[in-house]
């Protein structure tokens, strides 16, 4: 099958004008503010990290403004340091929460459970915030994805790749000590290595 890449969410909106100082005061990247005739606006807007983008402006949706309710996720690796760091940039984010059943959260704040999860299990915390229409978007803490659910690796800095390329070499130098002798194959090791480790499948 051929891939089917999400890359636009379109958002209802009020007030472009508003909507977008809150989304770059929020550290959401501009890509673009375009217009039209009759009063047609297009404003693109991405999250940082994120491959997918946000677009909201004037008649690109017949949708009512604040509805987009079943909320937008954004996935973070550090739940904490994520509701602190938009919190400092002045959005009203609710406090760090998981779900009673621990499978996905309820709509609302049904079931809601002060505090991350207990084990910090990937994908079970939770935090949320409303745009200044009230559409909804849920922070979700994911440390490390469920098999198959990652097709490419993305480090976001020269120093994360750094990073990655020394811990590779690291685990390779204990590999060719287990095995000793030095492996003229190192590439093909490294490139296994930091495949598992960004949680690519074999």
């Amino acid at each position: 099958m051929l891939d089917l890449k999400l890359e636009i969410v379109v958002l209802p909106v009020s007030d472009v004008d508003r909507s977008k100082e809150f989304f770059t005061r929020a550290g959401f990247r501009q890509d673009g503010d375009f217009s039209g005739e009759g009063g047609f606006r297009v404003v693109q807007v991405t999250p940082p990290g994120s491959t997918a983008s946000i677009i909201f402006g004037s008649r690109v949706t017949d949708a009512a403004p604040g509805s987009a309710r079943g909320g937008v996720y954004l996935v973070v690796d550090d739940i904490v340091a994520a509701q602190k760091d938009l919190s400092t940039r002045g959005i009203d984010v609710s406090e760090v929460f998981h779900d009673a059943g621990g499978v996905f959260h309820h709509a609302g704040t049904e079931g809601r459970v002060p505090g991350p999860d207990p084990q910090r299990q990937s994908y079970g915390s939770y935090a949320s915030f409303t745009d200044p229409d009230g559409n909804l978007f849920m922070l979700q803490e994911v440390t490390r994805r469920l098999p198959g659910r990652v097709g490419h690796a993305i480090y976001h800095s020269v120093g994360e790749l750094e990073q990655a390329l020394r811990d590779a070499a690291a685990a390779h130098g204990r590999h060719e000590q287990e095995i000793g002798r030095e492996d003229p194959d190192w590439p093909a090791w490294y490139a296994a290595h930091m495949a598992k480790a960004a949680g690519l499948p074999a």
